[in-house]
């Protein structure tokens, strides 16, 4: 099926994107991106006020924004919502899985409910989000999934429970939904964010020198911002990512590339500029 692109670069003016964890700063950098590009929204949180100001927020910007209470994790909710979603807007063009659940905890003693419920909103309710809002993607043969994993699928993130598990779930389960949905025109791809400065990681960056210790681990020597992710999900969500399926896209700064600079080898750092 050729994609027919418009005249916004992206080409997604009037496609319907559902967005879970809208309320949060990630999700709602990436509703303002995907908004302002001529989207269409449904914004899901669990968070209902918080989800209501966004849109209101972004109506006044001339976005068409729509909020919907929804608990990503409880099928019912999940069904319930995209029915309402469809009854609203119409059929979803595009799901945004980003909403997110991070609960401290070692592998060792951790809670089997506390793990549990990590998983049921990490992984099950991606999963739940891909059935309800992928049918009508899978009944018209076109349609975009961008799930939201992280660079702790590819690290174990300890002492956070089933947090990194759950992200690797994630990238996987990304994976299986494009071979089994791509011959049907439905593309499915993850990002994976590293260190973002969000309202939820914004405390750690008060304590000291922690920013520039941070910003240093990274190629680029700052912290990403939300919308650095955001831009991302929506060109994997858009017509111009149309041959992109079944990857995982890292927004990290060059985090990951920086391992061997973490290994101490006298006589090879920056100053001498020797070559590794």
């Amino acid at each position: 099926m050729t994609n027919q692109i418009s005249g916004n670069w992206l080409g997604i003016e009037g496609r319907v994107c559902v967005v879970t964890g809208a309320a949060g700063g990630i999700g709602s950098a990436i509703a303002k991106v995907l908004g302002e590009s001529g989207a269409r929204l449904a914004l899901l949180d669990r968070e209902a006020a918080k989800c209501e100001d966004l849109a209101r927020t972004l109506s006044a910007n001339g976005i068409e924004a729509h909020a919907f209470a929804c608990d990503i994790g409880d099928a019912t909710s999940v069904e319930a919502t995209a029915a309402r979603v469809e009854e609203t807007l119409g059929a979803a063009d595009v799901l945004v899985n980003n909403a997110g659940l991070l609960r401290p905890g070692g592998i060792e003693d951790i809670a089997l409910d506390a793990w549990n419920a990590m998983l049921q909103v990490n992984l099950t309710g991606y999963m739940l989000c891909s059935q309800a809002f992928g049918r009508a993607m899978l009944s018209k043969g076109a349609g975009s999934l961008v799930h939201v994993a992280s660079v702790a699928a590819h690290h174990p993130q300890t002492w956070s429970g089933a947090y990194s598990p759950g992200k690797a779930a994630v990238a996987m389960l990304s994976k299986q939904i494009a071979a089994e949905w791509g011959p049907r025109g439905v593309r499915s791809n993850a990002v994976c964010p590293g260190m973002i400065r969000t309202p939820l990681s914004a405390s750690f960056y008060a304590h000291g020198d922690i920013e520039q210790r941070r910003s240093a681990m990274t190629a680029s020597r700052r912290i990403g911002e939300p919308v650095d992710i955001a831009d991302v999900v929506a060109f994997l969500a858009s017509p111009r990512a149309g041959y992109v399926n079944g990857t995982e896209v890292v927004v990290d700064g060059g985090l990951e590339c920086m391992l061997m600079d973490l290994v101490p080898r006298p006589g090879y750092d920056a100053k001498a500029g020797a070559a590794g």
